[in-house]
């Protein structure tokens, strides 16, 4: 008996440990002072990409990324955030002119990041949580030899067509 209950147990934990994470809200600005905030994206599923300007995995996934409005318009959303911290704003407007961004950059000092990442030690980057449309972490990744189907189209595509049930 005492066997059956502690694999019920240990069962419970694996399957809590596998439930979604709530988002963290942030309210952050973009280089023209323009807010975006979390429950601006509800209803849409978010792909939100914590990036470096001068991070050539970065820039390499804008490619994949300015193609995700063109397949999905509307359903989809993107936002990008640089940490000013370790990035100028002139290197972020060089980035966006550079990369021809057409999905906003917003700035974080670090505190929305950290709420994300959830380690001292920051993150690898590019790093993209994809977040369903009631505000639910579904996945978490950094660029990795690991997680780099995820930086490419067909692996992105995939796990957007899964949230939005296509």
């Amino acid at each position: 008996m005492r066997t059956i209950l502690i694999t019920l147990l240990c069962s419970f934990a694996l399957v809590a440990a596998d439930a979604p994470r709530r988002a963290p809200g942030f309210c952050l600005p973009d280089l023209k002072g323009q807010f975006h905030d979390l429950a601006d994206y509800r209803g849409k599923v978010l792909i939100l990409e914590f990036l470096k300007t001068d991070c050539p995995h970065c820039a390499e996934f804008t490619g994949v990324l300015a193609q995700v409005e063109p397949k999905y318009g509307d359903k989809v959303a993107i936002l990008a955030v640089a940490h000013t911290g370790t990035d100028s704003a002139q290197n972020i407007i060089k980035y966006i002119e550079g990369h021809k961004l057409t999905y906003p950059v917003a700035v974080d000092m670090g505190q929305m990041m950290y709420s994300y990442v959830r380690s001292p030690q920051g993150a690898n980057l590019p790093r993209v949580y994809i977040i369903d449309p009631a505000g639910s972490i579904r996945a978490d990744a950094e660029y990795s030899l690991l997680s780099h189907d995820l930086f490419e189209a067909k692996g992105l595509f995939a796990e957007i067509d899964r949230l939005l049930k296509k």
